[in-house]
């Protein structure tokens, strides 16, 4: 499986173009979607109001959670090193802006935090905004892609952490309607 993962991981970062780089490097940067994210508060605040503290409270809840499961546990546990720290392959991993972020990249933070978010605001909006799962989505799955072009994190780490990410969202999501129904509302 391990090998696959890297066989794979060279393939999809191999597929850069001079074009694409400053692009994927602006997609992976963490204040690059802070516009979209004041656009999903306002959303929030805008379809929710006073319940909108509770469900900002969720936000941080998931972000927090889901940084530290993926950096704090899985990092730490399983020191699976990052594609670019890999001596056998390191020589040939694409790195648009240079950097290669800490040793350890099993699983990917990125992709947690982005579909833990995915998740919960996907169930917090839908009832006002039917296609706000293809935005989150998509939005989330370019993010995590992003990684793997960006040579930092193979794809095994990217799936494994949209999948923990998934599971958080739901999780604080399912804890938020539980907190709902026992106030009435």
């Amino acid at each position: 499986m391990i090998n696959f993962d890297t066989e794979l991981f060279l393939f999809l970062n191999g597929l850069h173009a001079d074009w694409l780089d400053p692009v994927m490097t602006f997609i992976s940067g963490k204040l690059t979607w802070t516009p979209f994210y004041l656009v999903l508060l306002y959303l929030v605040i805008k379809n929710y109001k006073k319940q909108s503290i509770l469900i900002i409270l969720g936000i941080i809840l998931l972000i927090v959670c889901s940084d530290q499961v993926s950096s704090g546990i899985f990092k730490p546990l399983f020191e699976r090193p990052r594609p670019c720290h890999n001596e056998a392959i390191k020589d040939l991993v694409h790195l648009p802006n240079g950097r290669c972020g800490g040793a350890y990249g099993f699983i990917s933070s990125h992709a947690c935090n982005v579909f833990a978010l995915a998740v919960f605001m996907t169930n917090i909006l839908k009832r006002y905004y039917r296609k706000i799962g293809w935005v989150m989505f998509v939005w989330a799955s370019l993010v995590a892609y992003s990684r793997i072009y960006m040579g930092v994190h193979y794809p095994g780490d990217v799936i494994v952490g949209a999948a923990v990410g998934a599971i958080i969202g739901w999780l604080v999501f399912k804890a938020y309607r539980l907190w709902r129904m026992t106030k009435g509302e």
